[in-house]
């Protein structure tokens, strides 16, 4: 991959994204509930599984939750006190890891989050914002502490949501992408 601005910050000057996808902005607006409800329904899990990973690899796992189920996790996982505790207890949903955790949080908001995934996280190496874990093929809690400190500070920087500046870094990664991400 070509490293095309000297850090991340002079990337972003260059590059923010601020609109989102036209396709994103409905499901967004359809969560903007779970805030202040505190959890999401199976529905609305489902939805969410299906926009991080259309491929739907996992469906099975996904569509074997409970009503019940879907409604106790998630509501656990808004009511956690940090970051860690949160996203932990959305892994705990069955075929769900740290990368489709991240997106259900950033659908629900996304002004504080943005997903993780395997292009933002080879830009952060890329950009030497990180010193572990080059690929980022195994995407731990680590890597989203770290991350969504990251995204954070720069949202404030540039006066933002995390999400603008996860889609940047998504984008921008697609832009220099040489080679398969998976073989």
């Amino acid at each position: 991959m070509e490293k095309r601005f000297p850090d991340i910050p002079s990337l972003l000057s260059a590059c923010l994204l601020q609109d989102e996808y036209a396709d994103t902005t409905p499901l967004i607006a359809s969560l903007s509930h779970v805030r202040q409800t505190g959890y999401f329904t199976r529905s609305e899990f489902l939805s969410m599984c299906k926009w991080k990973e259309p491929r739907e690899r996992r469906r099975q796992q996904w569509v074997s939750h409970t009503e019940d189920e879907v409604r106790m996790l998630s509501a656990k996982a808004f009511a956690a006190p940090d970051e860690a505790r949160r996203i932990l207890h959305l892994c705990r949903f069955r075929g769900v890891g740290i990368p489709v955790a991240s997106a259900f949080l950033t659908l629900v908001d996304p002004e504080q989050y943005g997903v993780i995934d395997i292009r933002v996280w080879q830009d952060l190496t890329l950009y030497d914002e990180v010193d572990y874990d080059p690929d980022g093929r195994v995407l731990q809690l680590l890597h989203w502490l770290d991350y969504l400190d990251k995204i954070r500070r720069w949202a404030d920087t540039f006066n933002v949501s995390a999400r603008a500046i996860e889609r940047t870094l998504f984008q921008h990664h697609r832009d220099i992408q040489t080679e398969r991400l998976y073989p």
